[in-house]
């Protein structure tokens, strides 16, 4: 998976105009790259789901960081003032679910990420890769 900058494939966000997404994406992004999450991506699922707008889903090298990444980003948020619905998958942390309505975050261990490819399922939405110095440079920092 690259973690090079993509136009979408279809639909209307673009790396342009990302900074425009909820800015609980944002935030939700900036927390898992503070925990070295790699190939940090958002698929823009409105138009093609009921159940969400967007999936923001990331990866860590092991359980732990699998762990630490979701728990980074529950905290940041709800430190923001947003709690999640619901999480499922932290014991086992091969994928963890963090369900916040309107966007869902998914932290993956690298095999579960390649056998699931939730970029592929949802192939019709919007793709945004977004890499950890687009985070940095403040790109997609809170305005």
């Amino acid at each position: 998976m690259s973690q090079k900058l993509k136009e979408p494939r279809t639909g209307n966000v673009t790396a342009s105009d990302i900074s425009k997404i909820d800015e609980r994406i944002r935030w939700a992004l900036q927390a898992a790259a503070e925990k070295k999450a790699i190939d940090l991506t958002v698929l823009d699922l409105r138009g093609i789901a009921s159940f969400t707008d967007f999936f923001v889903i990331a990866t860590g090298a092991n359980k732990r960081q699998v762990q630490a990444i979701s728990d980074e980003v529950v905290e940041q948020l709800k430190r923001r003032g947003t709690r999640s619905a619901r999480v499922e998958g932290y014991q086992t942390a091969e994928w963890i679910l963090i369900d916040y309505g309107d966007f869902v975050f998914h932290a993956f261990d690298e095999k579960a990420r390649r056998f699931y490819d939730l970029e592929r399922l949802w192939r019709a939405g919007a793709r945004v890769d977004v890499h950890p110095d687009q985070l940095q440079t403040g790109s997609l920092k809170e305005e």
